[in-house]
């Protein structure tokens, strides 16, 4: 059933491809009515993807809490679980830097902003989006939930994580008196990974409308102005994917071919989507195939998404740099090892918001006296660039777990029939 799926999120890629460009190559005049229509169409292929999107929020809250607190339930001893998270913890700083740095080194070497030959905004226009959210005070605060219940009405990750460490930690406390819970929170975990199935199988549709929409709105036309930075901002991302994947093996052995086979599946459906949160489920669902325990994909996986955010590293590193080079403004390099480190920081518990990394880069850019309305440049390609970077997040976060389970001694043979 996993390969058929991969293989229909495939052809719904491909097929959405070809219905929304041809829609729009039938359409677009250059006039407003076109434009208008074009938006129109696209608002109705949206709806599928909106459909999609809204089944994957239903089955997050209760995927994360069960899985999770199933998971520090069966680990038994509170000491593993602070192991596991010191090491996940470390894992995510490396592979942040490891990210900011290759970006770095190769928007030297590409230059996609020098010599750019368009029109840039004024330095005065605003970009419309909220950066009043990302300070050290918010930070901090936001991270505990003040209601559970609204923590996974707003599908926080990081605040149903947290709640879930304290109620998995109180059961292992308890003991034999919370078995009868142990045992309806296992059967849950189950009902939710047939749930799961089941909206899955909704997914090739979902891919084909979201790529259907994005091309027949904006056409190849839109991308072909910013092609250089496009295809720059991949060459980054393919040579992280390299990196990743090469760890994996280093670390893991030859058994990560096996791991890259079974991600497939949640990797193209995080690219065709742009949404972690769709890909979270079967990613969670091939880590254990491969033989990462629940208790500790369950774990790394979710926090991953809030401070494991590789292909968002690598963008963010990518968009400023472009926009600085753009304007034709200079940095030093402790201005821009300073830029990276702010990138790390206050990137870290951005997973649910909005455009998150182009907050992040608006918040970061004013710091060093660069315009945020060059964000401008890049919003209308934003869409094709988020699908790559949620991809690398996905084989970042996938990796992470596979290693810190190798670490932990813990890591089981891949499943034979689904390898």
């Amino acid at each position: 059933m996993a390969k058929r799926l991969t293989m229909f999120i495939a052809i719904g890629l491909v097929l959405g491809l070809v219905v929304g460009w041809g829609i729009n190559l039938a359409i677009d005049d250059g006039t407003a009515a076109s434009a208008a229509q074009l938006k129109q169409i696209a608002g109705y292929f949206s709806i599928l993807t909106t459909i999609f999107l809204r089944l994957i929020k239903m089955i997050i809250a209760p995927l994360v809490f069960s899985t999770l607190v199933a998971g520090i339930a069966h680990m038994g001893d509170g000491k593993a679980l602070g192991r596991i998270g010191a090491r996940a913890l470390a894992w995510f700083v490396c592979a942040s830097l490891t990210s900011l740095t290759i970006g770095l080194i190769l928007v030297h070497l590409l230059q996609p902003g020098t010599g750019l030959h368009l029109a840039l905004p004024a330095a005065t226009a605003s970009v419309g989006l909220d950066e009043s959210s990302f300070n050290l005070n918010n930070f901090f605060t936001h991270i505990v939930p003040a209601s559970m219940v609204e923590a996974m009405a707003t599908n926080e990750i990081l605040q149903i994580v947290i709640f879930s460490v304290f109620v998995g930690v109180a059961i292992t406390a308890v003991g034999e008196e919370a078995a009868p819970l142990v045992r309806a929170i296992d059967a849950l975990v189950k009902v939710m990974l047939r749930i799961t199935d089941y909206v899955m199988r909704l997914a090739p549709i979902a891919v084909f409308a979201a790529v259907a929409s994005a091309l027949a709105e904006r056409g190849p036309g839109v991308i072909g102005n910013l092609a250089y930075f496009m295809g720059s901002v991949y060459v980054g991302l393919i040579v992280l994917w390299c990196v990743l994947i090469g760890a994996a093996f280093l670390f893991i052995g030859p058994s990560a071919r096996a791991l890259v086979r079974f991600i497939r599946e949640p990797l193209l459906v995080g690219f065709s989507t742009a949404s972690s949160e769709a890909a979270y489920p079967r990613t969670l669902e091939a880590l254990e195939k491969f033989g990462v325990p629940n208790r500790i994909a369950s774990f790394v996986l979710p926090l991953g998404y809030s401070f494991n955010l590789d292909g968002s590293m690598m963008y963010m590193t990518f968009a400023s740099m472009f926009i600085a080079q753009a304007y034709g403004i200079h940095l030093s390099l402790g201005e821009q090892i300073t830029m990276l480190l702010v990138l790390m920081i206050t990137s870290k518990g951005i997973a649910g918001v909005p455009r998150a990394s182009l907050v992040v880069i608006a918040a970061s850019l004013s710091m060093f006296h660069i315009p945020e309305a060059g964000l401008l440049l890049i919003l209308a390609v934003d869409h094709f660039l988020d699908m790559g970077r949620t991809a690398t997040n996905v084989i970042g976060n996938a990796v992470a777990a596979s290693v810190i389970a190798k670490w932990e001694g813990a890591i089981g043979e891949p499943d034979p029939v689904q390898a």
